[in-house]
Order: C-alpha cells, then structure tokens, then sequence
C-alpha cells in the first residue's frame, strides 16, 4: 500500500468517532505500530485535527472534511474512464463538463500518474457515437427527466413511420444501438424505450407525479418477470 493511500486509511477510520489505538491501525493497516505514531505524527503537523497519545487512542475531532483527489492508482484510472466515456458519448453539456472536469483532475496528479492518464482512450462503435444533434437532445431530455416533465415526440420507426406520443420520460440507457429514453408511453399505456436517433423533434409538457406503476421499479419488475437483464 502507498503511504498516502495508508495516510488516507488513517483518516478514514479515526473519523468513526471512536477512540483507536495504534495498534488496531497497524493491524488492520498490516504495517508496525512504530510506522503508525509517524504517520499520526504526521497528518497532526499538516493540519488534520487528531487528539490522543500513544499507549492510549486517537481520536479524530468532528467537522473534518477529508481533501478530495485522494484516490489509488485504480480508482484513478476508473475516475479517468468515465470521465472520457461521458466526454466522447454524453450529452453536450455533459460532455463539455466532463473534459472540464479531467482537465482539472489530470492538473493534481502526480507526474508518473498523469503519463497513465494520458494513456487512457475509449473508442466507441459509430452506432454508439451521438451526433451533435442527439447531444443536443440528451441534455434537453436529461434536463426534463430531472424536472419530470412529460415530453411530445414525433417518432420514426425501423420502417421510418412516423407516430406522435406523449410520455413521461424516465431515464435515459445507452442500449445496443445507442442511447434510449426510457419511458411511460401514455398511448400505449406501457412501458416504451425511443431511441434519440430516431426523435425527429419534442416539446415538454406539463409536470408528471410519480406514480408507482409506472416508474421505474415496476418497469425493472416487468423485465426480471420477461427474463430480461437490462444490463446486458
């Protein structure tokens, strides 16, 4: 384990509110109790608020916030991949926040940190790709999911026949052929997912309520009874 991920460890388990003896750290930290009164020593002269003395426990005072960005090298790397999957294939707003976001990620790692960083990609299939027209739509419907707001679509099949629909828009999925709005269809009084390729325009409408049977944990129920994993 790297000092700075035992430092972080430290912290996280003095912020219980219990009183903790070095040697409990140094157990569960498997390193030596010697190795532990330094580290103590340590986050007390760079500020951290830590009471007790050896041969007694310490304790962490209330209010301590722990400093972000205190990740190890995999939750480093995982933060890096998402941030890139949501820069190359979310919504336009999305997007652009997400490379704000690994801009200011990539500025407070270390050197040898940030050359692994940098060799982080994500490619994408064409029919995952969104264009700058569905970003568009992603963030407009995202934002009306959020303030569940219905939505009136005109809607064109596989076989290109256009229908209108007024839905209550639930989630959005990025599925097999790409990203989805998840849906209470109101003609069709079921369950309906609309692909955003295929939304030819929308409006938003009046506010929903939520209702049980037509939110999302009933449409998970109706999938597991079909034997179908949306995850999959």
């Amino acid at each position: 384990m790297r000092r700075a991920d035992r430092l972080f460890q430290i912290v996280q388990h003095l912020r219980g509110g219990r009183l903790t003896t070095a040697r409990d750290l140094s157990e569960t930290l498997e390193v030596s109790e010697r190795t532990i009164y330094r580290d103590i020593a340590d986050l007390i002269g760079s500020g951290v608020p830590i009471d007790g003395e050896a041969g007694v426990g310490y304790i962490m005072r209330a209010g301590y916030d722990v400093p972000p960005l205190m990740f190890s090298r995999d939750e480093v790397m995982a933060v890096i991949a998402g941030t890139r999957l949501i820069e190359r294939m979310g919504g336009a707003a999305m997007a652009k926040a997400a490379a704000e976001a690994l801009v200011k990620i990539k500025a407070v790692l270390p050197e040898g940190l940030e050359a692994q960083a940098n060799r982080v990609e994500i490619h994408a299939g064409p029919n995952l790709m969104p264009t700058e027209r569905d970003r568009h739509f992603i963030d407009q419907i995202e934002a009306a999911i959020d303030a569940r707001l219905r939505l009136a679509l005109t809607y064109a099949d596989e076989e290109a026949r256009k229908s209108t629909r007024v839905i209550r828009p639930l989630a959005l999925w990025l599925w097999k052929n790409g990203w989805c709005v998840v849906s209470w269809c109101e003609l069709r009084e079921d369950f309906r997912m609309f692909r955003i390729d295929r939304i030819e325009a929308f409006t938003t409408g009046d506010p929903f309520r939520e209702e049980r049977d037509k939110g999302l944990p009933a449409l998970y129920a109706q999938l597991a009874e079909r034997g179908i994993d949306p995850n999959e």
